[in-house]
């Protein structure tokens, strides 16, 4: 049996008011109908909270009940969410992390990506999300892609697996760009890059991505992700797992040198 989606609290709050407004107002729904040029039982789901209120019926209800904003000040409300829900806890330890190891298999790490790689992938998410959706999705990967640079003093380690510097995601010269942001974000100080070559017996590496943290108090953590899946790990004993795997595979990674120049080959081969 398949578990009703649930429309999120925001839209059937915002849809509330609207209505509370409207008939305090003593507008009829057709009224409002005609003044947004909705149909009745668009206006009508929105204002049951079945479909997320629209910011065109938030502003033309505003005007029309003389809200003087109230209404309008539901918007930021209503926006996407930056971030999965799966992800919510894995984004805050990110925030507040002194160092994170991450081991990528098929993708280029978030962290990593530029916004034309990122839109690609989410524009192309399966089932697929409206435009609002994807622009903030990438808006929250590029917000979080700031710690490389505004926190000098966090240490980040990437191991990449040569799958994902061969996925072709959008055009060739597409990864050709994305390939030379990889060395660009390897030349920070903060930041060391390796490859892990696919001819390597790295069993590990086959199990899939990992992502270690270490918070300011210096407490361990470890993220895996799967399909609209994530678990971010506290316990010692499963960290501690995660973490050989990751330093099995880093080990068996090519040098920082060599795989500026792995990297190098693989861009001219695109």
């Amino acid at each position: 049996m398949t578990t009703p989606k649930q429309n999120p609290m925001a839209w059937k709050y915002c849809g509330d008011q609207i209505k509370r407004w409207r008939e305090q107002a003593g507008v009829t729904r057709e009224q409002l109908c005609k003044a947004a040029s909705y149909d009745y039982e668009s206006v009508r789901s929105m204002e049951a909270g079945r479909r997320k209120p629209s910011h065109k019926l938030l502003t033309v209800a505003d005007e029309l009940c003389n809200a003087r904003g109230m209404l309008l000040g539901a918007v930021e409300f209503l926006a996407p969410e930056k971030f999965p829900s799966y992800l919510q806890g894995y984004t805050d330890a990110e925030a507040d992390a002194i160092a994170i190891h991450t081991y990528a298999a098929l993708l280029i790490p978030g962290l990593l990506q530029t916004e034309e790689y990122a839109r690609e992938l989410i524009g192309h998410a399966c089932p697929p999300m409206d435009n609002e959706t994807v622009d903030a999705r990438v808006a929250g990967r590029m917000q979080r892609q700031e710690k490389l640079t505004n926190s000098p003093r966090v240490l980040f380690g990437f191991v990449i697996y040569e799958a994902a510097l061969r996925a072709k995601v959008g055009s060739a010269d597409l990864m050709k760009r994305q390939l030379a942001h990889i060395v660009a974000m390897g030349s920070l100080r903060n930041v060391a890059i390796q490859v892990l070559p696919a001819n390597r017996a790295a069993y590990a590496a086959l199990t899939g991505p990992i992502v270690l943290l270490e918070t300011a108090d210096h407490e361990q953590l470890a993220y895996v992700e799967g399909h609209r899946t994530g678990v971010l790990h506290s316990d010692p004993d499963k960290v501690n797992v995660l973490a050989q795997r990751h330093g099995m595979i880093r080990m068996q990674a090519l040098s920082i040198e060599e795989s500026v120049e792995f990297i190098g080959e693989v861009s001219e081969g695109l």
